[in-house]
């Protein structure tokens, strides 16, 4: 897969309401597909399109596979005409969400994003690059993950934007709202991870 072909964006009509997720996917699985389905439904998405990220700033990319094998993989794995897979990064490379944010709204100024996350970001939010702007760019959706509930209510990101909460009951109508708005949805709910993924596999090995 050609660098070009792994940037490419998806095409995106005004008006439409897009969930983004983003991450290294390294591997995607089966929770990732759970957690966009649920968006689809629950959030009344037209598409949600995987952000697949040069990497994440926060973690050791040393091993992490090239951008193209993981879009490749990604693709497979993905299998629904509604999620569309993206190796684009803004142009910038940096990795940083709140870039690549920035970078969406700039080329889509008339689409409403949703940004979705594990409810296990949500926990350590408060350590992403400019967090609260990213507050401010999209709304945003978090997913329950097993274990961290309660975790994530109680973060220092959570904690801040409160005020802004919508209850899961509203949340069909979360892509139209003015950021910042932030609900969590539960779901069915999956301990799949693309850590514990990449162990099993180094133990078969």
């Amino acid at each position: 897969m050609s660098a070009e072909r792994c940037a490419k964006l998806p095409i995106a009509a005004a008006g439409m309401r897009i969930g983004l997720l983003g991450g290294s996917f390294n591997p995607a699985h089966d929770a990732h597909r759970e957690i966009s389905l649920t968006a689809l439904k629950r959030l009344g998405l037209d598409q949600v399109w995987w952000l697949v990220t040069p990497g994440n700033p926060l973690k050791d990319v040393s091993r992490l596979p090239g951008l193209a094998e993981r879009v490749r993989a990604a693709e497979t794995l993905a299998r629904h005409p509604r999620i569309k897979v993206t190796g684009f990064d803004g142009g910038r490379g940096s990795g940083y969400t709140v870039d690549l944010l920035k970078a969406l709204k700039q080329r889509f100024p008339s689409v409403h994003f949703v940004w979705l996350m594990g409810a296990d970001n949500l926990a350590q939010f408060h350590r992403w690059k400019a967090w609260p702007e990213i507050f401010a760019i999209v709304p945003i959706a978090v997913l329950d993950r097993p274990g961290y509930r309660l975790k994530a209510r109680a973060a220092p990101a959570a904690q801040r934007f409160a005020p802004y909460y919508v209850d899961e009951s509203d949340a069909a109508g979360l892509a139209d709202l003015e950021p910042p708005a932030w609900t969590v949805l539960s779901h069915r709910l999956s301990g799949l991870s693309s850590t514990a993924l990449r162990e099993t596999v180094l133990k078969s090995v």
